[in-house]
Parts: C-alpha cells; structure tokens; sequence
C-alpha cells in the first residue's frame, strides 16, 4: 500500500498525528532546527528516552539513514521517530542515504502500527541539502516504498520549502 501525501506549511511540533518523524543528529541529544523543536515542545521525556538508547543500543550515535522511536512526551503525536539525515557534499553522492532515513522511518511507523506520519525536510535545513533535490528525492521514497502508514505529511516550516516540494511532488505525479 501507498501513503497518501499531504504537504502543508506549519509547525511539526504541534501536528496531531501518530508519529513525529525528527531530523536528528546522530548523538539523539537534541540539536538545531527541527530537532531541537521537537526536544524543547516535547519536553525532558523525549531527551530521557534518546540518552537510554545511546547507554544501550547506539552507544556511538544512531547512524545515518537510520531510525528509531522514543515517546513524544508533552507534543500531541504518540512518538518520535528519529532519523539521522546525511550532510550535503558535492564531492560524493548521499541520495541513497537521504532515501533511507525516509524508508527506515516508514518501517519503524509500520512496527509501530502509526497510520498518520509527519515528516519534516531532512537534511535541507543545516545540513546543506539543495531544497528540490531534498524535496524529489523525499517524495519519491516516500511513494515508492511499500507501508501500512496512511498518511505522510510533510510538514515544512516555510513558503520557500513547501513551493519546492509542491513543484517536486507535482512532477512525480
């Protein structure tokens, strides 16, 4: 089955849907941007739950194109998937890992049973992804990979985002 894909303009930290998915950092400690959004909204649960998956299962950091679950603490979703985005560099192509935080964020919302899903634009805030390459290669992962979620919203924090994932989205169709 396909996700039916929505893209609005707004605030991922106040979507009501089942799973959040945050652009982390590999240390799950909180960051910038996004993640540090979505540590500060969701409040000392979140940070708790991150530090216990780096005592036991990532004790190097969640790599990139990974992701994992915690609580959503104090946000209106019931959790958090995060997923580390890999940073923009023209010396060597990362579109395949770009592609994997979104599947592998589909396949923790599918353990998870999450039907409605927020993604925000990894990788093309801080870490330098060009926003129509971002945007192209989000939506097609997104659509081409098999899951049980229903909706994958992609929530983008400005005009300027949310026009290159309309422009990417419209071409893919």
């Amino acid at each position: 089955m396909e996700a039916e894909v929505v893209l609005v303009q707004g605030d991922i930290t106040e979507q009501d849907v089942d799973a959040v998915v945050n652009a982390a950092n590999s240390s799950l400690l909180g960051g910038g941007g996004v993640d540090g959004a979505i540590h500060r909204r969701g409040g000392p649960a979140i940070l708790a739950e991150c530090k216990e998956l780096r005592a036991s299962r990532y004790p190097d950091g969640l790599p990139t194109g990974q992701a994992v679950a915690t609580t959503a603490g104090d946000l209106p979703a019931r959790w958090v998937i995060h997923t580390v985005g890999p940073v923009y560099t023209k010396s060597e192509d990362r579109s395949e890992l770009l592609a994997s935080c979104y599947r592998q964020s589909l396949r923790v919302a599918d353990e998870l049973g999450a039907q409605t899903v927020a993604f925000p634009a990894v990788s093309a805030g801080i870490y330098g992804w060009p926003l129509d390459d971002a945007a192209r290669i989000a939506l097609r992962t997104v659509q081409a990979t098999p899951t049980s979620v229903r909706e994958a919203r992609f929530v983008l924090f400005s005009a300027e985002i949310l026009d290159a994932f309309e422009q990417a989205h419209a071409a893919l169709r």
